[in-house]
């Protein structure tokens, strides 16, 4: 079913967060026939994979592609404002936290019966981790063009130069360990054993790794109270304000992990496979490891992103177009351009041999979403996820600065939760009774 939202009523609902619904009509601006689409693009090196992406569109599909580059920071809200106003490219990105967001307000299509209908598109060459992100209530809403698991940088040049040894390539390390390490690595104002991001997309792998999660298994409260995640948590914060075994912390909102790392003076850094394409400018030697293994193992969080067909392409010759130009962006061949740039570790397996080194042991990310080594925990978020790391963004930040400590701030954020979780439900039983 196609649902119509006035604007205002559309920001209403998602605070220029979330996505509404869709207007009818998606395309306009290029001609009837381009093969338009819209993704993310932070750096001169993630613009040169879509522009090989677009000449490889041209070249498969004989007509002319016109992509929408969008810095990250700005690209939900940007979508946002041009799905409720039908100016919606025939295809979008979407990050796999807010596939659940878009198709529980029917902003996206499910793919179910165009999949069903090509014989010649084989879903099962997805990993099942990037099959799973994809979709939403039992259906296919998205098709992704990556996933990965979250795993460790280290600066092998800082490690050989203090005569400490390098870690095992496939053997996780366990929490103890890491933190020796780090505490050891570091020389206050000189040099640091760790950064990440804080917030809760980097403090969720940590959740994970202790058994723990964000939400309770059917998603209907808060579970950050849980003693699995508060060990995480604590654990994560210690190494800020304890231990002190991080960079200082400049500014909250813009702190950024591989800034910090790519100075070359921190010797671990929590980042995911996507920062390859970037962190391979540093002027000295690294590699990455799996993620140091908790109660649960080494069980980080594993992300993807993938291609979507939003609700307002009409059907006919426009969805026709939207459904090759889908397949022709996750195909092997234009994810194999996607790895061997080294933007992330592409959602296909037919084209995962592409993301090859450097660094070294880039293989151990194929290896993880096998199973063959460590593990790894699929993103679990709810239809209203934004609003979640927003409230979560508020006064868990905090704690990393050491002005709260962790069990006051998620004491003071629970019952605020429950109620976007109970929000959440709701959003999922409608969106279950809504005849499509």
């Amino acid at each position: 079913m196609r649902t119509n939202l006035t604007r205002r009523r559309f920001l209403e609902l998602t605070g220029l967060a979330g996505v509404g619904a869709v207007a009818a009509g998606c395309s306009s601006g290029p001609p009837d026939g381009t093969a338009t689409w819209a993704m993310w693009s932070s750096s001169a090196a993630e613009k040169k994979v879509w522009e090989d992406f677009g000449k490889y569109v041209e070249q498969q599909l004989g007509v002319k592609s016109v992509a929408t580059l969008t810095p990250s920071s700005g690209y939900p809200t940007k979508l946002d404002l041009q799905l409720v106003s039908g100016t919606a490219s025939l295809v979008t990105a979407l990050n796999g936290t807010l596939i659940p967001t878009y198709a529980a307000r029917g902003a996206h299509r499910p793919l179910d019966d165009l999949i069903a209908a090509d014989p010649d598109f084989e879903l099962d060459d997805f990993y099942d981790t990037s099959r799973k992100i994809s979709g939403f209530n039992n259906k296919t809403y998205a098709i992704g063009f990556d996933v990965a698991p979250t795993v460790m940088y280290y600066n092998k040049d800082l490690l050989k130069k203090q005569g400490i040894p390098l870690p095992s390539r496939t053997e996780p390390m366990s929490w103890a360990t890491f933190r020796d390490l780090a505490k050891q690595l570091t020389k206050p104002g000189e040099q640091y054993g760790f950064t990440c991001a804080p917030a809760i997309d980097d403090l969720v792998s940590w959740v994970y790794c202790a058994g723990g999660n964000v939400m309770s298994a059917d998603a209907s409260r808060s579970a950050l109270k849980d003693p699995e995640a508060m060990e995480a948590l604590q654990f994560v914060i210690d190494l800020f304000v304890k231990d002190k075994v991080t960079p200082p912390i400049k500014n909250l909102v813009t702190e950024s992990s591989l800034s910090n790392f790519m100075q070359g003076n921190v010797a671990f850094m929590q980042n995911g496979p996507w920062q390859v394409v970037n962190a391979r400018k540093a002027k000295f030697d690294w590699d990455i490891i799996p993620f140091p293994a908790g109660a649960n193992g080494s069980t980080p969080r594993v992300s993807g992103s993938s291609f979507a067909i939003p609700s307002g392409v009409r059907e006919g010759a426009e969805l026709d177009l939207a459904w090759k130009l889908l397949k022709t962006l996750t195909s092997t061949g234009a994810l194999d351009i996607y790895a061997k740039a080294g933007r992330n570790n592409p959602a296909r397996l037919s084209a995962g041999s592409a993301f090859q080194p450097p660094p070294d042991n880039l293989g151990i990310v194929q290896d993880i979403l096998a199973g063959k080594i460590a593990g790894g925990h699929a993103f679990d978020v709810t239809t209203n996820w934004n609003q979640v790391k927003q409230l979560l963004g508020q006064d868990l930040p905090r704690t990393f600065l050491g002005q709260v400590g962790v069990a006051e701030a998620i004491t003071g954020l629970t019952p605020r939760l429950d109620v976007l979780m109970r929000q959440h439900l709701d959003t999922v039983r409608q969106a279950t009774g809504r005849k499509g």
